[in-house]
């Protein structure tokens, strides 16, 4: 029965979800004719909205960029060939394929959101490559499952910012500490049963052999170049094939790392881009092969080019028009103090389909949940997480997030969104729970 609903989701999806860009494209036009018709805001203020939006993503925008290519393109280097090679090996059939591969992108990303997106994609690729049998689309959306727990993990925006003396929550809560967020028993125990029973449902989940969209594993080979004798090489690509630079680069690299953390620098995205780019000189050990390689991985990142600027008018029409605070309040006024952490769960679900950014959600919705919790007696650091864990949790369903793994995969959308609503189904279920009852 388990497997059959699963197919059901999956033949639904492929038939009606469009592409991830119409995707974008409806949901602008969603946004729009809600802030006409429920709030004070008329078609030509709408359209500003959108137009001053729309181009405020073009930091996170390169970020993400960056976070594939340069993910991809260490993930094509010898020495991390062989660690996923390594991990892969150990997977002898489709079963152990989704299962080692739902617990290790799982961790990654509650260590970091973007390393785990980057390494679950990689891992599921090499999954495909090695074990016979395996469905392609099924592995990827595995690895992509295991994006749950970003946000209840070590670089969790929204209770890093909780604890942060320049976040605008800072003077309401006097700061509100790790211990009591990620670290909180509740938030533990939800990240904990995620890691542990995603590679369950993910092996629930596989399709019967005659069903399996098996790919070639040759289509998943990343060719390098031909390289030029060396006894052959003009001055100029002598330069280029020399491991001097590569190693001299990575040396200064390494002392701005050493200093970064050593001050107190955190993980953050531009650190993990940092460390990806400077690795994958590294570890590709001459500057013409980090080149070839950063050239294939860019093949996938238009996606992201194309569909983030749109997600930036739609999160300016969702917060300028006041649509999002609609939400928001809307939840509040319906909740109790037994209920509050988990309408607060539900409405951060709802408005991460239209602002899926939870630096975006935090500034929405913070400023109206947090108030509110204070005032009914609710802990405010539960509060918090339960927009956090409900900004993860419609990722499942929102294809904004699942670009670079899909820029990595060579899939679309639409291959993988119809195992994932089973994700959403099963982790609200899980997350729900630990909200209002641990």
């Amino acid at each position: 029965m388990f497997r059959r609903l699963t197919q059901f989701f999956v033949a639904l999806v492929q038939k009606y979800l469009p592409d991830p860009f119409l995707f974008a494209v409806i949901l602008t036009f969603v946004v729009f004719l809600g802030g006409v018709f429920l709030t004070d805001n008329g078609p030509y203020q709408m359209v500003q909205h959108w137009g001053n939006g729309f181009w405020k993503l073009l930091t996170f925008s390169m970020q993400m960029v960056l976070v594939l290519v340069t993910g991809h393109a260490l993930a094509n280097s010898a020495p991390i060939k062989a660690v996923l090679q390594g991990i892969a090996a150990a997977a002898k059939t489709p079963t152990n394929a989704v299962m080692i591969t739902a617990f290790v992108a799982a961790i990654a990303s509650w260590i970091n959101w973007g390393f785990g997106l980057v390494v679950g994609a990689l891992l599921g690729r090499e999954m495909a490559r090695q074990v016979k049998g395996l469905d392609y689309r099924l592995i990827i959306a595995t690895a992509y499952m295991g994006f749950l727990t970003w946000h209840g993990g070590l670089a969790g925006s929204i209770p890093l910012s909780l604890a942060t003396s320049t976040d605008w929550s800072f003077k309401l809560t006097g700061g509100i500490n790790v211990g009591q967020t990620i670290f909180a028993p509740y938030s533990l125990i939800i990240a904990l049963a995620l890691i542990l029973t995603l590679p369950l449902l993910a092996r629930f989940m596989i399709p019967p052999e005659e069903e399996v969209f098996a790919i070639d594993p040759a289509l998943l080979e990343t060719k390098a170049p031909a390289e030029t004798p060396a006894k052959m090489r003009t001055p100029a690509e002598k330069i280029e094939n020399s491991p001097v630079i590569s190693l001299a680069l990575t040396a200064v690299a390494l002392v701005y790392l050493i200093h970064h953390f050593s001050k107190g620098g955190s993980l953050n995205l531009n650190i993990i881009n940092f460390i990806f780019l400077f690795a994958g000189i590294l570890f590709h050990w001459t500057p013409r092969r980090y080149i070839n390689a950063l050239y294939e991985a860019v093949k996938g990142s238009g996606g992201i080019i194309l569909q983030f600027p749109f997600y930036a008018g739609i999160m300016g029409m969702m917060i300028s028009s006041g649509l999002a605070a609609m939400i928001s309040q809307w939840f509040v006024s319906v909740s109790t103090p037994f209920s509050f952490p988990f309408f607060s769960f539900l409405s951060a679900g709802i408005v991460n389909i239209f602002v899926p950014s939870g630096g975006g959600q935090w500034a929405v919705q913070g400023p109206i949940l947090i108030p509110a919790a204070m005032e009914i007696g609710v802990d405010t650091g539960r509060a918090a997480m339960a927009i956090a864990w409900g900004d993860a949790w419609t990722n499942m369903i929102q294809p904004f997030w699942a670009l670079p793994a899909l820029g990595i995969a060579g899939l679309n959308a639409r291959d993988i969104m119809g195992y994932c609503i089973i994700a959403l189904l099963y982790s609200g279920i899980i997350i729900s729970i630990g909200l209002l009852f641990l």
